[in-house]
């Protein structure tokens, strides 16, 4: 039935991680996904999304583009499911013991007429553990990034015992509350942030390529500053430039920079898979008129929102004192303010729970943390400073300590 990961029973390897929090930690995590499985009726709860499976086990590889699984049943032990040849590795990052890590066979990577949850769901069975229907659901994330539709028709046909059900991204909402060990993280990220975005900075200039600018954000982003060493970001650089500054989410070409031209900076520092993203916009030159009413207005936007956000406010009054002070400048912002931020994997650092809007219902809690994206993307130009932020009591922590302003050069 496959492989399940052994360690090494020699020295002590230095390639094995050290646990990145404490076992009453990760305990924390597991008892609270289980209340929240519990208020579901969920009797077990099937993780793909490779943030969440970081989360629960501090499993860290660049594997997530074949299907894995953490098996989260309400008691007993927890079972990782990844291709053997991951399995075999898993035990240097994942927080499990060897044989709660299963390989499945080579053979059924990228086959056409097989999928491995097909392999997983009869190990599962040979193990006892495809518990009847009777006993709950089985949440899965059904809005995972690499949650196929072959691999959900795969564990309804082989498990006929489940009743499958959508889980509500159960994992991720409960991630949303940082813990202070996850905060330090946070705060060292920002140190890769801030040294990446002043490589951007230095690096923009007429006559220089986009291609470079991103190459001097790449280097900063792995080298990190001292101690705080650089993860590899979910997302790449985004340079949106010009008139092309009114798309966001562009990344880069071989366009070469000129005066005149704006460009956006959208990035991210890592730091052990936390995120801290920041924006800011460099003009080549002198700012047109336009360019100078959104750089007065997204300061007066972001100061208001900043002003109002604390633990125990609602998320819909920060969208309503960012609303109401974009239309005294006659402007509006269509698209969400901003959203919830912390482990990343590609292809998003945002956690896909809080996002900040008129029609969200959360309430701030101490130490969520917050991508604020003041981003303004008009006709034929644009503008963005953004911040990642932490909710504190009676107030808010800025990750990073940029300038809000537009960036002359």
């Amino acid at each position: 039935m496959g492989t399940s990961a052994t360690a090494p029973v020699t020295a002590p390897d230095p390639d094995v991680r050290p646990a990145l929090f404490s076992p009453e930690e990760y305990a924390a995590r597991l008892r609270a996904v289980r209340e929240k499985m519990a208020e579901q009726g969920l009797s077990a709860l099937v993780v793909t999304d490779p943030a969440n499976l970081f989360y629960l086990t501090g499993y860290d590889a660049w594997s997530f583009y074949t299907p894995q699984l953490l098996l989260v049943p309400a008691e007993g032990q927890l079972l990782l499911f990844l291709r053997e040849m991951d399995a075999r590795g898993a035990f240097r990052t994942a927080r499990l013991p060897p044989e709660q890590i299963v390989g499945y066979p080579e053979r059924y990577v990228q086959h056409p007429h097989l999928h491995p949850f097909d392999w997983v769901a009869l190990a599962l069975r040979r193990r006892g553990r495809v518990a009847p229907a009777a006993r709950g659901c089985v949440g899965l994330e059904m809005d995972s990034h690499f949650f196929s539709p072959k691999g959900y028709r795969s564990l309804v046909h082989a498990l006929p015992e489940w009743t499958l059900v959508d889980c509500f991204d159960l994992v991720n909402w409960v991630r949303a509350v940082k813990s202070p060990a996850e905060i330090r993280y946070l705060r060292t990220a920002a140190r890769v942030t801030t040294a990446a975005m002043q490589a951007a900075i230095d690096a923009i200039g007429p006559g220089v390529p986009q291609h470079r600018v991103a190459a001097r954000i790449a280097h900063a982003q792995a080298e990190g500053v001292d101690d705080a060493w650089g993860d590899f970001p979910a997302m790449v650089p985004m340079l949106p430039t010009g008139a092309s500054a009114d798309t966001p989410h562009l990344t880069w070409s071989d366009r070469v920079l000129r005066t005149g031209d704006a460009v956006v900076v959208e990035l991210a520092g890592a730091h052990r898979r936390y995120h801290v993203p920041l924006a800011r916009t460099v003009v080549l030159g002198p700012p047109t008129a336009e360019l100078g009413l959104l750089e007065e207005a997204v300061a007066s936007g972001l100061e208001a929102v900043l002003d109002v956000t604390a633990a125990g406010v609602p998320v819909r009054e920060l969208a309503s004192a960012w609303n109401r002070s974009l239309a005294e400048f006659g402007l509006e912002k269509p698209s969400r303010l901003g959203y919830s931020v912390g482990i990343g994997y590609p292809p998003d650092w945002g956690e896909r729970t809080v996002s900040i809007r008129s029609e969200d219902e959360s309430v701030l809690a101490e130490n969520m943390t917050f991508h604020l994206i003041c981003g303004m993307w008009m006709t034929g130009y644009g503008y963005e400073v953004s911040e990642s932020i932490r909710i504190a009591a009676t107030g808010t922590e800025t990750f990073t300590a940029f300038p809000r302003t537009l960036i002359r050069k």
